[in-house]
């Protein structure tokens, strides 16, 4: 008979970021556990709240499987003698797995005889092998963890209680001093503090009781209503960020919309100062009216019932007006310095104390920003308002907003800079060049903010590089893996066709004419290519085409990506394996070259060498300038005459010449193969 088994851990209130992976983690672990345990079950729910982590497993076998397993003893001339009887090494054997010596059978592994025994193994019942759930609960881990009391335990927040049942029964463990139970807690605020579960089946309904919505997903629900409601009652516009209603979520266990209101005076200021202080720092969800302009309201979640709402509602008010007061002054006040005042102060910041000041590394920008310029051959115009950009670009880091709201950065820039008469174009790339800020987030729109972005992050790859600030294991305080990937994402979203080996060839040229040294290596580069295998990784490119693009000679981003997704696109086609076999074969004998020149068709003995040869060149002449698809088609064209020219042609033949020429012939085609990838990384079968 099958039961249900519930698992709840009673917490103190939870960092609400991490409860959604702390969530699925208990769901997988509890998962691994049962099947490592042999208990068949139907269905797994997973709960959370604030002040619980909670998983119930419906249909749960009632006893472990039972199982028969082979155990292999010592070798067979070890278990007998040479009159042929059991020695102690075999009885020992059988002693210790509690089987007869007759029930030793001998088995062959890899040319040696083995004894064994098969062991039939009854399955222990269901409450028994359920103990096991303490480790369950132990091998939970968490970003951020503390210890408590006199305990030499780190874990998310301390443990209050802990429900484990099977069906009406409690499953006995202890963890530190908690023995389980199964009772649990009511809301903070409910009259009665701690219920009973009779049934894991009630675990829902009784907590509901207690005003604890313990589903994550209908207690979302119910905040999205009562916003809804809200906002149809007010004819209000709310738009819901899911980022913010996920934390929302993860913050109540008992949610309860609310609408406040502050002055209108404070609309006055950049409404994302506004939104900021209430989402970032409030977690109060923005209105605006019909029309799309800010209203003066709020919408927040209340943590409990609707008891003394009003009483909530003005310590909340009070509590934003505070923030808004600040805003208020901080925009007032900035707005009396110019920008060259505000950009001479970062001559007095430090960007890191082994770079320089953080005027210094945006001199570099400005130069790293020209040089991208040129590449890109823009306009005169566009030119200009990118140095532009580029020599004042930081200077909202300075001001009273940006240094009490510092998610502010940059779209304060912008505000600021069209305050005070710089062009639109210049200051949309002070805005943009902090995008994207993380992996999956936008990326600057325009042309101007896109090269400045790279060219900020270049010299920050470049700088932290130089002094051996270099990311390692999980470790990457100056968020350098992020710039790196900003970089690539940028470069695929412009289609920009720029060699990085030229690009940092260039760069340090003219950096190093200064007084700070970038260093001239490839580990940028290789940091830079890391970055584009997790990319093409996401777009589920196979794992070894991935090494074969990164492995070529092109240190192109685009080309990466295209050349990927040509080869993934061919990989199932019946002639890809022979294409790629031949090509990599032209390839692993071109590097035992002792030495290259130039090609001699004069000493070509065969037709297939002249054929070959031949037809090399045309398609050398027509991959020039070609997509990744005609590149991949001419490749094609090759391999029926690199196959015909092998079977044909001995390449080590004794006369040197000869034997020289071929390896050249061969060496000037790996070339070409490997401009495209390097095709034997490619697996086929």
């Amino acid at each position: 008979m099958s039961k249900d088994l519930l698992l709840e851990i009673g917490l103190e209130e939870m960092p609400a970021r991490l409860m959604r992976s702390a969530m699925e983690q208990l769901r997988e672990k509890t998962q691994i556990f049962l099947q490592e345990n042999r208990l068949n079950f139907s269905e797994i729910e997973v709960f959370s709240t604030p002040r619980r982590l909670a998983v119930r497993v419906l249909g749960i076998a009632d006893k472990q499987e039972d199982t028969e397993e082979e155990v292999k003893g010592p070798a067979k001339k070890a278990a007998l003698d040479d009159d042929g009887n059991w020695t102690k090494a075999a009885q020992g054997f059988a002693r210790g797995q509690k089987v007869a010596l007759e029930d030793i059978i001998f088995k062959e592994l890899k040319g040696v005889e083995y004894v064994y025994v098969k062991k039939f193994i009854l399955g222990a019942s269901a409450l028994e092998a359920l103990t096991g759930l303490k480790e369950v609960i132990l091998s939970l881990t968490f970003p951020v963890s503390m210890r408590w009391a006199d305990y030499d335990f780190n874990y998310i927040r301390p443990i209050h209680w802990i429900v484990a049942m099977l069906n009406e029964e409690v499953i006995p463990f202890k963890v530190l001093n908690i023995e389980t139970g199964n009772h649990s807690q009511a809301h903070r605020l409910n009259s009665q503090k701690e219920i009973n579960f009779a049934h894991p089946k009630e675990y829902l309904t009784r907590l509901a009781e207690v005003n604890v919505l313990a589903d994550v997903d209908k207690r979302k629900a119910a905040i999205v209503e009562q916003i809804e409601i809200l906002a149809h009652q007010n004819q209000w516009k709310v738009q819901l960020d899911p980022e913010l209603l996920e934390e929302v979520t993860h913050l109540v266990e008992y949610p309860t919309a609310f609408a406040g209101k502050f002055s209108d005076k404070y609309l006055e200021v950049p409404e994302e100062v506004l939104i900021t202080s209430m989402k970032e720092h409030q977690r109060f969800f923005e209105v605006r009216e019909l029309s799309g302009n800010l209203s003066p309201h709020f919408i927040s979640v209340r943590n409990g019932g609707a008891e003394h709402l009003e009483k909530v509602i003005k310590g909340n008010q009070k509590v934003l007006t505070a923030r808004l007061e600040d805003g208020e002054f901080f925009w007032q006040e900035d707005q009396k310095f110019t920008i060259s005042d505000l950009v001479e102060k970062l001559k007095r910041v430090t960007f890191h104390e082994k770079i320089g000041m953080l005027s210094e590394h945006m001199e570099r920008v400005k130069q790293v920003a020209e040089i991208l310029a040129d590449e890109f051959r823009i306009s005169d115009d566009e030119k200009r308002n990118l140095l532009r950009a580029a020599e004042i670009y930081k200077f909202d880091l300075v001001t009273h907003m940006v240094e009490e709201f510092s998610e502010l950065q940059g779209v304060m820039g912008e505000k600021y800079a069209r305050l005070a008469g710089e062009s639109k174009a210049v200051s949309c790339a002070i805005r943009e060049h902090y995008l994207p800020k993380s992996s999956d987030k936008e990326l600057p729109e325009t042309l101007i903010g896109s090269i400045l972005a790279v060219s900020d992050r270049l010299d920050s790859l470049y700088s932290f590089f130089a002094v051996g600030l270099i990311p390692s294991g999980s470790n990457d305080p100056y968020a350098l893996r992020r710039s790196a990937l900003g970089i690539v994402r940028i470069f695929l979203a412009n289609d920009w066709k720029l060699s990085l080996v030229k690009l940092q060839d260039k760069i340090i040229a003219k950096i190093n004419q200064g007084s700070f040294q970038y260093r001239p290596d490839d580990e940028v580069l290789e940091f830079l290519k890391a970055r584009m295998k997790q990319v093409l990784t996401q777009n589920n490119i196979r794992h070894d085409i991935v090494e074969a693009v990164l492995g070529s000679h092109a240190m192109q981003v685009i080309a990466w990506l295209d050349v990927a997704t040509t080869l993934q696109s061919h990989s199932e086609d019946s002639a890809f394996k022979a294409v790629m076999e031949n090509l990599a074969r032209v390839v692993n004998l071109a590097k035992k070259a002792e030495q290259v020149s130039k090609v001699d068709p004069s000493l070509f003995e065969n037709e297939e060498e002249r054929s070959l040869h031949a037809l090399f060149l045309e398609v050398k002449d027509h991959m020039l300038d070609a997509t990744a698809e005609q590149r991949y088609q001419e490749l094609v064209r090759l391999q029926a005459p690199i196959e015909a020219y092998f079977e044909n042609t001995f390449v080590n033949v004794e006369d040197e010449q000869v034997k020289n020429n071929r390896y050249s012939q061969l060496s000037e085609i790996a070339e070409v193969i490997l401009d495209f990838a390097a095709v034997g990384e490619i697996i086929v079968k």
